[in-house]
Parts: structure tokens; C-alpha cells; sequence
């Protein structure tokens, strides 16, 4: 499957989760693939890959268009481009013979929206969400428990209002959701090393709520969840 990418690092034993990285607009894969290199001393056995946009934005790569993008128009735009998404988050599933249940979607901004608009899509296409300093199109209208999902926003952002992050832990708490919120002080719609010191911390250290929901009832958490690989 042709598309933009940055092959961050590509273990010698198969792999054991994959972590997918999605840029925001105007942006490029090589670019997050620096944010990506964070990641490698601490998942060693993760197929690390930063996909580029499907569309040339400039010098960069985007998800879609954000001129004239407004509330109104900016799901549709979302779902219009979704298909592809989903495309290339199976192709590399498939290419590294990782399940969707050690898969993790990082983004940022507009690749962030894309990684919980994906979950929001299909409930099955990975276990875990970073987002960091992205929102949701629209507020999703249901919860799945096997969905992690970790908002990391910057206080002051002015590009995507913190606000939205704030609603999106609402609605998915109110779901019965599985979501935390990270607010990092004083900083803008960027990534700064609190923000992958935050990032780190949750896909080392969280325990998935439906851990504690399977034991409850009864059941076993699967082996092959990106909690257990570590």
C-alpha cells in the first residue's frame, strides 16, 4: 500500500506492539519521527512507523483541507478521508503481524483527531490512543471499555482550545469511557518533553479499564494487550 512513511525503528524479532505516529498539518513523517525516537528505548520490541498525510499541505502532508474548515463541515471532511486512514492502520497491523489489541495510534493536532476519529469509527482498530493537543470532529455518542484513550493538552494552546480536550473527557467518562486528561502548564499547541514524559508514563505504567472489568467478571485479560509486552 503506497502512502507517505518513516520507518522509526523496525525490530529484528517480530514485533510485539506497534506504535503508529500521525503528524499535524503541514507537517511531515520524518519530522514526527523525532517524536517517535522517544519511544524506542522504552518498546524495543515495537514496530515504530510515522505515516504521512494522504494530501500535500504546503512543503508538509495533511489528513484534509482546514481551509474554510468549520464545525459544521469538519466531520464530514474527517469521514470522507477515514476509509484511507483505517487502510494504512490494517496494511501495517497486517505487515508486522501485530493485533489491533497491541496497537497504539499517537498524533498530534490534526493527527491526533484522526487517531480518535478512528477509534470512534471502528471500535476494533487499536487498543490505545495518545493524543496529544488534538480534539474530536464531534463528541462520540458511545464508549467502548477496551478503548484507552490519553488526552495530553497544553494549557495555553490557542490553535485547538484546551476546552475541547476538557469535553471530550466529559463525554467519554459520561460513556463509561476509559480516558485521562494531561494538562501541561504554560504550554502551546506543541510538544514539549512533558508531554512525551506524560505519554510515556501512561503506556509503561496505565492499567486498562477493562482489566479490572474483565476481572470482575470473571474473565482473563488477553495476553496479547500492549500492557503485557512490556
Amino acid at each position: 500500500m503506497k502512502h507517505d512513511h518513516f520507518v522509526v525503528q523496525s525490530p529484528l524479532a517480530p514485533a510485539k506492539q506497534l506504535l503508529l505516529l500521525f503528524h499535524g498539518v503541514g507537517d511531515n513523517p520524518v519530522s514526527m519521527g523525532e517524536i517517535g525516537s522517544w519511544f524506542v528505548p522504552h518498546f524495543p520490541d515495537a514496530l515504530i512507523v510515522s505515516i504521512g498525510g494522504i494530501e500535500a499541505a504546503g512543503a508538509g502532508r495533511q489528513w484534509f483541507s482546514v481551509d474554510g474548515v468549520t464545525e459544521e463541515n469538519r466531520q464530514q471532511r474527517v469521514d470522507a478521508v477515514m476509509p484511507q486512514f483505517i487502510d494504512i492502520v490494517r496494511f501495517w497491523q497486517q505487515q508486522s503481524g501485530v493485533s489491533p489489541l497491541a496497537t497504539a495510534l499517537i498524533g498530534f493536532s490534526q493527527g491526533a483527531i484522526m487517531a480518535l476519529e478512528g477509534m470512534k469509527a471502528q471500535s476494533d482498530l487499536a487498543s490505545r490512543v495518545i493524543a496529544f493537543n488534538g480534539r474530536y470532529a464531534s463528541l462520540p455518542d458511545n464508549a467502548v471499555s477496551a478503548q484507552t484513550i490519553h488526552l495530553i493538552h497544553g494549557g495555553e494552546d490557542r490553535v485547538i482550545d484546551l476546552a475541547w480536550a476538557v469535553n471530550a473527557q466529559e463525554a467519554l467518562l459520561n460513556l463509561g469511557g476509559d480516558v485521562t486528561l494531561d494538562i501541561v502548564d504554560d504550554l502551546g499547541h506543541a510538544i514539549d518533553d512533558r508531554s512525551i514524559e506524560l505519554a510515556l508514563n501512561h503506556l509503561r505504567y496505565t492499567v486498562p479499564k477493562h482489566y479490572f472489568d474483565e476481572a470482575l467478571s470473571g474473565g482473563k485479560p488477553n495476553d496479547d494487550d500492549i500492557i503485557e509486552l512490556l
